[in-house]
């Protein structure tokens, strides 16, 4: 079996990456990741320290400019847009939520962003908040509103993402058995002990509810600082040997340079989103990110360690659309 050939065929799917939160990013930088094979990729939209009136320029924006080049991007809403995007080989894009508090305490908003082309959404960004628990802090239930937020994620027909989530308030979501939930981005904490990742209690609760746990390239929870493939794959490893090969995805997380684009708020506290307790340096500043061009790597690496194209395919995307489909087709 050819490994190029199985990474044209397959569905890529890229769980979450990130670009500047500015209105003047140019989208046309993810043609990286077409390049490579993706044929999917969620960027993130708003963070929990980002200001409401930020989001919605970002989201003004980005969706302009997906329309303005629709023959490179499709705003995907749906399974069959992701596929439609790949059969005419452009790339699928949709945006992802990070942390409940640009929701303002209001369930309705939940809509508003699905509306606008948000399709995953979780609750804290590593900080609690009015919600539930965030990972790098007291480690809290999820509260009765967050609750509330939760019922209306899987009314609304998004996906439900444990990351950057508290642990206790994680398994609760979980516990509350409304349907499968994805950690978009989060590898063993087997392999690398930082809070921000999973423990086998969460990896495990995760495939009951039938869920996806999608092995990130962040250096900081790799084994490998570097981010190079091995590592990733030793991750993936893990998680198939836990909770088999249908619960597995892949999110390179990887961060999009900004060209002197600033896209944090003046005022943001870095020491307290990213705690130097917790081993940061400067925020999140010289953390080494797996690219979009190891994408085909991963596929080699699979095929070599002796995965079969059926397993290779679950992982690279089709966990990650099934998952989809059961949740809003």
């Amino acid at each position: 079996m050819n490994a190029t050939d199985l990474h044209a065929r397959a569905l890529v799917w890229d769980a979450h990456s990130c670009v500047p939160l500015h209105p003047d990013f140019d989208l046309r930088a993810l043609e990286r990741h077409r390049r490579v094979g993706a044929d999917f990729v969620s960027i993130n939209v708003g963070m929990d320290m980002n200001p409401l009136e930020q989001i919605l320029s970002v989201l003004a924006s980005f969706r302009a400019q997906l329309e303005r080049h629709a023959d490179l991007f499709l705003l995907a809403r749906t399974s069959a847009d992701v596929l439609r995007a790949k059969r005419e080989g452009r790339l699928a894009v949709a945006f992802d939520l990070e942390g409940g508090i640009p929701l303002r305490g209001r369930p309705e908003m939940v809509r508003l962003f699905r509306d606008l082309g948000v399709h995953q959404i979780h609750l804290a960004y590593n900080r609690n908040n009015e919600l539930g628990g965030g990972c790098y802090d007291e480690d809290v239930p999820l509260t009765a509103l967050g609750r509330r937020m939760v019922e209306e994620i899987y009314r609304a027909g998004l996906l439900m993402d444990l990351s950057h989530t508290g642990h206790r308030t994680s398994l609760d979501i979980m516990a509350m058995g409304l349907g499968p939930v994805v950690f978009s981005h989060a590898n063993p904490r087997a392999l690398r002990d930082d809070r921000r990742n999973l423990t086998e209690a969460q990896i495990e609760a995760c495939a009951r509810t039938g869920g996806v746990v999608c092995v990130t390239g962040v250096g900081r929870f790799l084994a490998d600082p570097e981010a190079r493939t091995p590592a990733i794959l030793d991750c993936i490893d893990h998680y198939v040997a836990r909770i088999g090969i249908a619960h597995v995805g892949i999110s390179l997380d990887y961060e999009y340079p900004g060209g002197g684009l600033e896209d944090l708020p003046a005022d943001v506290d870095r020491a307290y989103w990213w705690p130097p307790e917790e081993g940061y340096v400067a925020g999140i500043a010289g953390i080494r990110l797996a690219t979009p061009e190891q994408l085909p790597e991963i596929t080699a690496g699979l095929l070599a360690r002796g995965y079969d194209e059926a397993g290779i395919r679950r992982i690279l995307g089709g966990n990650m659309l099934d998952l989809v489909r059961r949740i809003r087709g």
